[in-house]
């Protein structure tokens, strides 16, 4: 029965794959100038993910048993951060909030303060940079920051 952790963990997995999968079919937006479409990409890490998930029913890890103590508070915590982060994403905006979640997770999992603070403002506006410039896509400023920046 040790592997019984990572064959439930891959039926959750292949769930949430089907789910995106659906979610994914029924995006339509009135206008795209992209020929795929909206629909490609979150279909395309649908699949992706439900062949993992099947990989990992057919071949568990060595060690399935789930965490426990510590650990799982650990992972408790993040997930609930990753809530804030979710809920705060639009209010606070992309800089802001995944900036503190980056530092809150990464100082949660042993980084020193000063680390934490520094990989996570790095990873803030490298990701801020790449999104923005690179790939063309707007990321949220934040509503607490419009006012400062004269946007309407």
């Amino acid at each position: 029965m040790t592997h019984a952790a990572d064959r439930i963990l891959s039926l959750l997995l292949l769930g949430l794959a089907a789910f995106i999968a659906v979610q994914a079919w029924h995006l339509e937006v009135p206008f795209s100038y992209d020929p795929v479409g909206p629909k490609a990409f979150p279909l395309l890490l649908a699949g992706l993910l439900a062949l993992l998930a099947v990989v990992l029913f057919v071949r568990p890890g060595p060690n399935g048993e789930w965490p426990s103590g510590a650990l799982l508070l650990r992972l408790l915590v993040v997930m609930g951060l990753l809530v804030v982060y979710a809920a705060l994403f639009i209010q606070a905006g992309y800089l802001l909030i995944t900036a503190l979640v980056s530092v809150a997770i990464a100082w949660l999992f042993g980084a020193s303060p000063l680390k934490a603070l520094v990989g996570g403002v790095l990873l803030s506006l490298g990701s801020y940079l790449l999104f923005t410039y690179a790939l063309g896509i707007s990321l949220p400023t934040g509503s607490w920051i419009e006012p400062l920046l004269g946007a309407n």
